[in-house]
């Protein structure tokens, strides 16, 4: 019997997305956003010794819109979450799928050497890895 080939997160994750300086007001991240795909922000880190944030398109939907608080007026680092839980490139998307659950959360940023290579979800591990998984069976 042939073992099954291991997707991983590499195979699946979005290499497009909007990193961006956390001073940046919800208004100038919405109308600069080039990749809406991936449903978020990843703040840039300021320094070497800092880490990135991640604001989600719901952070704004909850903080902002609902909070009636005004977009131009608000910036990215007030309403990001940091540090973010991140993966490896080469994890198992079993595995990523596994931690994304423990935390509760559904998407991490993917990093590779300390850079931002890409962006994973519960989205692309499940239609896009498992589906490939399973096809491959």
């Amino acid at each position: 019997m042939t073992e099954p080939k291991i997707v991983r997160v590499q195979d699946v994750m979005k290499t497009s997305f909007d990193l961006v300086d956390g001073k940046l007001t919800v208004k100038e991240a919405l109308l600069g956003m080039q990749y809406p795909e991936t449903r978020s922000f990843i703040i840039d880190k300021r320094t070497p010794d800092d880490e990135y944030g991640l604001v989600l398109i719901a952070d704004i939907g909850k903080k902002i819109l609902s909070a009636d608080r005004s977009p131009e007026r608000v910036n990215l680092y007030e309403i990001m979450a940091k540090p973010v839980l991140s993966v490896h490139p080469e994890m198992n998307i079993r595995y990523c799928a596994r931690l994304l659950e423990r935390f509760s959360i559904m998407r991490a940023p993917v990093i590779k050497d300390g850079q931002v290579v890409g962006i994973v979800s519960f989205h692309d591990l499940v239609l896009t890895g498992l589906k490939k998984s399973l096809a491959e069976s």
